[in-house]
C-alpha cells in the first residue's frame, strides 16, 4: 500500500512516500481504507523527533494520527463495526498510521462517520475535535455563562473550540488576524481581538478559562490574565512531570521537563489558577458526541485545503507555516 513515513527523524526531507506491508488487525483492530486523514502538529513534531524522549516508535514511521474511511475487516473480538461502516477515528500510539492506503484502528477508538457532511471532510474532526472538548470540558470545567480566552480562534483545534464554547452558552474571546476576523465570528467568537495590533493581556482580565495554543510568553501572558481558581490548559508547552510520570516516563527526563516548564507552573501557584498540560487521548464515545453535534449542526468543520498523499509533504509544510484557517487533509 501507498504510506507517507519516515525511516528517521529530521525535517521536511526526510519524510516519503512509497508503497510498505499492509498492516493485519488484531481481535480488537479495524482495518480501514482510509479516505482521509487529516494534517496536526503532532505529526510534524513526531517528524522532527521532538517528542521521542517520551514517546518511542519504531522505524518505518507512517505519520498520520486520525482519519475517515470505511471498514475493510475487522478482528474477531469487534462486535460494534463491520465490514462497509463508515467511521472516523483518532489514532493511538501504537497504530499511528493515517497517511496511508490503509490503517487500523482500536474499536474503542472508533465512532460512526456524521452522515451530514462528506466522508473524506470528517476526517477534519477526531483529534482536533477530541483536543477542544477535553481542553475545555474536563480539564477547563467550562460552565455556561463564564468567559474563555481561545488562541488562534481560526486554526484546526480553535476552531472546533469556538463552536463548543458557544454551544456551552460562554462569553467566547478569541486571538485571530484581522482577516480571520470575521470567519471566528461566524464560528462563535464573542470578540474578537487582532494580536497583530492589540496585546491581549491588556485588553482583558478575570478570565475563567485560557485554553493556550502557542505556548511561550503568550502562555505565561495567559496566566496573567485568568482569575484565581481559573484554568489555562496549553496543548503546545512542554509536557508537565506529572504527566510525564502518568506516561511512564523516569528521570533525568522528567527532571528536564520539570525545568523547562518552570516558569509557567510557578506563575500559576503564585496566582492560584489550575495549570493544566494536555495531550489529548483517543476515545470513541466523546467522537460520537462531537459526531452527533456535526449532525445536528452545532459543529461544522472549516476545511482550508485538500492535499493528495503524494504532496503530504507540502500538506505538513502549510500547517507547519501557520497559514491554515482550519483543518488541511491529506487524501490517498
Amino acid at each position: 500500500m501507498l504510506a507517507a513515513y519516515i525511516n528517521r527523524y529530521g525535517g521536511p526531507a526526510v519524510l516519503q512516500v512509497g508503497d510498505l506491508p499492509e498492516p493485519k488487525p488484531g481481535p480488537s483492530d479495524l482495518l480501514v481504507d482510509v479516505a482521509a486523514a487529516s494534517v496536526n502538529p503532532i505529526d510534524f513534531k513526531l517528524r522532527d523527533g521532538k517528542v521521542k524522549a517520551v514517546l518511542k516508535f519504531a522505524f518505518p514511521l507512517i505519520l498520520g494520527n486520525d482519519l475517515s474511511g470505511t471498514v475493510r475487516a475487522v478482528g474477531a473480538n469487534v462486535r460494534r463495526f463491520k465490514a462497509g461502516d463508515r467511521i472516523v477515528a483518532r489514532l493511538d500510539k501504537a497504530r499511528i498510521g493515517a497517511f496511508a492506503e490503509r490503517a487500523l484502528v482500536a474499536d474503542a477508538d472508533a465512532a460512526f462517520a456524521p452522515t451530514s457532511i462528506d466522508l473524506v471532510d470528517a476526517a477534519a474532526l477526531p483529534l482536533a475535535g477530541l483536543t477542544a472538548w477535553q481542553a475545555l470540558f474536563e480539564m477547563g470545567q467550562l460552565q455556561a455563562g463564564q468567559s474563555i480566552l481561545i488562541h488562534a480562534g481560526a486554526g484546526g483545534v480553535g476552531h472546533f473550540a469556538l463552536q463548543l464554547a458557544r454551544w456551552k452558552g460562554a462569553r467566547v474571546i478569541t486571538t485571530a488576524s484581522a482577516k480571520n476576523r470575521e470567519h471566528c465570528l461566524a464560528l462563535g467568537a464573542d470578540e474578537v481581538i487582532d494580536y497583530r495590533s492589540t496585546r491581549f493581556d491588556q485588553a482583558l482580565a478575570d478570565v475563567d478559562v485560557v485554553l493556550d495554543t502557542q505556548g511561550g510568553d503568550t502562555l505565561l501572558r495567559s496566566i496573567a490574565i485568568t482569575r484565581a481558581g481559573g484554568h489555562v490548559i496549553s496543548i503546545t508547552a512542554p509536557p508537565t512531570p506529572e504527566v510525564a510520570r502518568a506516561w511512564g516516563v523516569k528521570p533525568p527526563v522528567t527532571w528536564i521537563l520539570g525545568f523547562l516548564t518552570r516558569r509557567e507552573r510557578a506563575a500559576a501557584r503564585a496566582r492560584g489558577i489550575n495549570y493544566h498540560y494536555l495531550f489529548m487521548r483517543p476515545d470513541g464515545a466523546q467522537l460520537a458526541e462531537l459526531v452527533s453535534l456535526v449532525d445536528s449542526g452545532v459543529l461544522k468543520p472549516s476545511i482550508d485545503r485538500r492535499y493528495p498523499l503524494l504532496q503530504a509533504a507540502a500538506a505538513l509544510a502549510h500547517v507547519e507555516a501557520g497559514h491554515a484557517v482550519g483543518k488541511v487533509l491529506v487524501l490517498p
